[in-house]
């Protein structure tokens, strides 16, 4: 109904309470005795009448007061919007970091509860709850269309030259025989600014999310910085996201359901972590892609959430030193070789062949606790992917298909022990996963009879966010991931696969880092944004699976980002 029914019947109502109240006055009269004479007679013959008058009067307007109850009882209905879920917090900034040479994007929440990067809704339960309407929002009926994004400018430096640009590259710092790790590294960047928008609507009865968002993050030209610094722009995410009667089905591209959220199963990137950071890779160990899925969500609860996703597959054995090339160590025999170009290095594109899309399972719990209804998010998954290649052998010529299947595991929490402090803990696990890692760890390795093996990973990112005041974030974060030694016995007698003694020292054991951050907000207003300074400084180590005589067993660098940022409202 719209507002100004509502304004008319409200009147109505005071308008028939007037009514009312002198009806119960005039009905008040006590009769009084008649004065001799006929006069008298009529009089209250008239007095009489005016009674029954008002008691008919009375009888209608009780009819039209329950009228009225029943046309409020509508509106309050039609108009009403489910409650905050208990211990909801507001959040004062919004901040975002995407990806670089892999991607990335980021909320600040500076109050580190519930962070909404669009305050006026929320997705609880996933269910789209207004809020007070951002000043940029435009509404067609039942349709709000909000424009997002903020202007990023970013100082970022490293004492190693990993020229990675604002994402690092992990597994590439280099060792300190070489003259990168002899040389530091400082640049300015607006690449991390983004633009988009959502689309909230009720289509049919069910709630209907549409949601893109972009950046400038793409791959650059050769000679990007000579002049005039054209950054490139890049999808980030683009998908639909449909809910009805506690099920929910989103299509396009969003973060994996495998990366761990804040918030029950929700695909709205302000309820999902990837931590606080200006690197726009995030966190060494953090789990996370951003790809095309269809995900099926259950909400049999509030706080509960179960679902399934089918993913973008792509075999990889890339990655580790460099990201953009084989890892793995493939057989000596070039027909067995050449099945390695079935497997993304890093540089392949839509060559990779996938024998089905990766399938994720995953369920969330949220639940309330104490006297300041502090807010406990705790969630478990599994990732199960499969692996093929098909080789040339014997002659004639004949083809022989060889096909594996993965596993692996999450268990991730997100709790707020104490007012305004919150403890986060994640911890992936199993084999075959690696490309999920940031692709730092390969996700198999090829056999000498082209058979596949794959590799073992664990990762980690474990930390706290603490909201000093109501303006000042500090965050504190320790990320890790171990790759697993895979080894084979060429027909040549040498060793083949990943970490063996002599492999490259692009075979990394371990990358480990550590990351203090502060976010301050100088200011916060509805009607024009807010304005924030992120800092970041980072620790980043690797270590080789293979170290040779006289050769480093760690490379190591300082890294830090300064950023001012201008947030939309």
């Amino acid at each position: 109904m719209k507002s100004g029914r509502f304004f008319k019947a409200t009147a109505c109502a005071a308008a028939i309470s007037v009514q009312l109240i002198s009806a119960q006055t005039v009905s008040s009269i006590p009769p009084s005795s008649p004065p001799a004479g006929s006069a008298n007679t009529a009089s209250s013959d008239e007095l009489q009448a005016l009674r029954d008058r008002i008691t008919k009067q009375e009888e209608a307007i009780k009819k039209l007061q329950q009228s009225m109850e029943e046309e409020r009882a509508l509106l309050e209905k039609a108009m009403a919007r489910p409650a905050a879920p208990a211990g909801s917090t507001t959040v004062n900034t919004v901040k975002v970091s995407n990806g670089s040479a892999g991607d990335a994007a980021q909320p600040v929440q500076i109050v580190p509860a519930v962070n909404v990067s669009h305050p006026h809704i929320a997705w609880g339960r996933q269910n789209l709850q207004s809020k007070a309407p951002s000043s940029l929002s435009i509404s067609i009926g039942d349709t709000t269309f909000t424009p997002l994004g903020f202007v990023d400018a970013t100082f970022f430096g490293r004492s190693t030259n990993v020229g990675s640009g604002i994402g690092t590259n992990f597994g590439g710092i280099p060792f300190n025989n070489t003259s990168t790790a002899h040389l530091s590294e400082t640049n300015f960047s607006t690449q991390n600014s983004r633009i988009g928008f959502r689309v909230d609507s009720s289509v049919l009865g069910a709630k209907v999310l549409g949601y893109f968002e972009a950046d400038f993050l793409g791959q650059p030209g050769g000679n990007i910085y000579v002049t005039s610094n054209a950054d490139t722009f890049r999808m980030r995410n683009i998908f639909v996201d449909v809910q009805r009667n506690g099920l929910e089905i989103l299509g396009g591209q969003d973060w994996s359901m495998f990366t761990p959220n804040r918030r029950g199963l929700s695909p709205i990137p302000s309820d999902i972590f990837y931590t606080q950071n200006m690197d726009t890779n995030y966190q060494a160990g953090l789990v996370w892609s951003r790809q095309t899925q269809f995900r099926f969500i259950g909400h049999p609860t509030e706080n509960l959430a179960f679902g399934v996703s089918l993913e973008n597959p792509q075999q990889y054995i890339g990655g580790s030193g460099g990201l953009s090339s084989t890892a793995v160590t493939l057989p000596a025999n070039p027909a067995i070789a050449a099945a390695g170009g079935q497997f993304d290095n890093g540089n392949t594109t839509y060559a990779t062949p996938n024998l089905h899309p990766d399938i994720i399972f995953k369920a969330a719990y949220d639940g309330h606790v104490g006297a300041n209804d502090k807010i406990m998010h705790v969630e478990a998954g599994a990732l199960i992917r499969s692996f093929k290649d098909t080789v040339a052998v014997g002659t004639p010529t004949s083809y022989r298909s060889s096909s594996t299947t993965a596993a692996s595991g999450e268990v991730n929490a997100n709790l707020e022990v104490i007012k305004n402090f919150r403890i986060i803990a994640n911890t992936f696990f199993g084999s075959g996963g690696g490309r999920y890692v940031f692709g730092l760890v390969p996700d198999v390795i090829i056999r000498p009879d082209g058979t596949i093996s794959p590799i073992h990973t664990y990762s980690t990112v474990d930390g706290f966010e603490l909201n000093l005041t109501k303006n000042t974030l500090l965050d504190m974060y320790y990320g890790g991931v171990y790759a697993g030694r895979n080894v084979a016995i060429d027909t040549n007698g040498s060793p083949i696969g990943y970490g063996f003694h002599g492999s490259s020292n692009s075979n990394n054991r371990t990358i480990q880092e550590g990351t203090i951050g502060v976010t301050q907000t100088f200011w916060k207003s509805p009607n024009y944004g807010a304005l924030s300074l992120i800092t970041q400084y980072s620790y980043l180590t690797r270590n080789p699976w293979s170290v040779l005589t006289g050769q480093p067993k760690v490379a190591k660098t300082n890294m830090y980002w300064v950023d001012l940022r201008y947030t939309l409202p």
